[in-house]
């Protein structure tokens, strides 16, 4: 009879953690990047939660269950310790004199650059929600999990679940809508156009080369009447003389 992956991570067969880690590495991984927004900070939490999950391998009960949402609670968990502690670290620095600045010239910034992009927009929206809101759409919606399965990973009742669920659906629809709204806005294109039909369109209240004004009256070209006005005084002053 063959053992089942459960009994043998119970067990602390070494083969059935790296069998989980094979399985589970990059689920844990794409979870932790949602929830943190940090590609550094992503693969130090898939570490601390294999080598957490080895230290809690004998609360691994038998069956044949995927073991996916209990590595998830535990990536769930170590997050939050991991934020805590980098809150920590960022107020401990805050009273260190800042370093020389150094120059940057990771190529994975170019590389990555939409991707950051794409998960700072989803991070300002989930940045607003509560932390249980945050969790709950990260792994029922992001990672695909029922209520129950995403109440047994994070050691709370379904019907939390579901209610945190239905709350952070409804704020994120509502900050979506103010993103919209404030993305929209009157442009005064109307009174630029406007402005510029009046000054050279039909009935302009200005006119080029003696043309025809607002008033309807013919209007000759102000070039012409300057030199016409020479020509005129000079041929009198001439006249004059003679």
């Amino acid at each position: 009879m063959e053992i089942s992956l459960r009994a043998r991570v119970r067990a602390g067969d070494p083969d059935a953690f790296w069998q989980l880690f094979d399985e589970h590495a990059s689920v844990v991984h794409r979870h932790a990047v949602r929830m943190t927004g940090n590609w550094v900070m992503a693969d130090d939490i898939v570490s601390l939660t294999f080598l957490e999950a080895w230290r809690l391998r004998e609360r691994v009960f038998p069956g044949d269950d995927s073991l996916r949402p209990w590595l998830l609670g535990i990536a769930t968990n170590v997050t939050r310790n991991t934020a805590r502690a980098a809150r920590r670290h960022q107020a401990a620095l805050t009273r260190v004199p800042p370093p020389d600045p150094v120059p940057d010239f990771a190529d994975e910034v170019t590389q990555r650059l939409a991707d950051t992009e794409e998960l700072a927009a989803a991070q300002k929206a989930l940045s607003k929600m509560r932390r249980g809101e945050r969790e709950v759409f990260t792994l029922c919606v992001w990672e695909g999990l029922d209520a129950a399965t995403a109440a047994e990973a994070l050691g709370v009742a379904v019907g939390t679940v579901r209610a945190r669920l239905s709350r952070a659906r409804k704020r994120l629809r509502k900050l979506t809508e103010l993103e919209l709204d404030g993305g929209t806005g009157g442009t005064g294109s109307t009174g630029s156009t406007g402005g510029t039909g009046s000054m050279n369109g039909r009935g302009g209240s200005r006119s080029t080369e003696g043309g025809i004004g607002q008033s309807g009256v013919q209007r000759p070209a102000a070039v012409g009447q300057s030199l016409g006005s020479r020509h005129q005084a000079a041929r009198s002053t001439q006249e004059k003389k003679r």
